[in-house]
């Protein structure tokens, strides 16, 4: 069942790119689990994984190849996904959507370490937004409030973050990506520009920050 659905696809559609030929093999692995069949040895997904190597265009040998890829871990440190996200937009991309919520995630979670929130007196939400909208991620504590979203609106200050009031709506400060990125240092910024005093408290409620 499994080898004459994807047989179908791939006269339909030949294979002639990496990118195909893993959205084949996905679908293959799909008909495998529909089918109760288990993919490892079914031969559709043998073939396409044995195709993968004749539609790569790429044939450094393996030594050229795992330096290459420790080269591209390092400039991922330097430039991290959550950068490049923020220029180039994750609109109608579900998959650059769904990572920027990830990383966003992450990258609150390392703030609210550095700034020494206790675990229960805060809480990080994300929110996924229309397609055409990066959506945003939110940490709120007692004291402040701090939202990360992308997109051309948002270039350059994609961090906003302010105090929260009991009565009064305190104006936004802004940051870039990069801020972020650095989360010991955007601590101390926090602290400086909020004039906020971290100490324990009770859990909070959600709270929402203005665009």
């Amino acid at each position: 069942m499994c080898l004459s659905a994807t047989n179908k696809r791939w006269t339909r559609a030949p294979l002639t790119t990496v990118v195909a030929t893993l959205h084949a093999i996905g679908k293959a692995v799909d008909d495998c689990r529909n089918a109760g069949v288990d993919p490892n040895s079914d031969p559709a997904v043998v073939l396409l994984a044995r195709h993968m190597a004749t539609v790569s265009t790429n044939r450094a040998p393996r030594d050229v190849l795992r330096h290459a890829c420790r080269r591209r871990l390092e400039d991922l440190k330097r430039f991290p996904t959550l950068l490049a996200l923020a220029i180039r937009g994750v609109e109608y991309d579900a998959g650059a959507k769904e990572r920027f919520h990830i990383e966003a995630t992450e990258a609150m979670n390392a703030l609210a370490v550095c700034i020494g929130l206790a675990p229960g007196t805060f809480e990080i939400v994300s929110l996924q937004g229309e397609r055409d909208q990066s959506g945003h991620v939110l940490l709120a504590a007692g004291e402040f409030a701090v939202t990360v979203r992308i997109g051309a609106r948002h270039e350059g200050r994609e961090v906003a973050y302010r105090t929260v009031g009991d009565s009064t709506s305190p104006p936004n400060h802004y940051a870039p990506m990069a801020d972020l990125l650095k989360p010991d240092r955007f601590a101390d910024r926090l602290r400086r520009d909020l004039s906020i005093a971290v100490r324990p408290i009770v859990p909070v409620a959600p709270v929402l920050i203005a665009a």
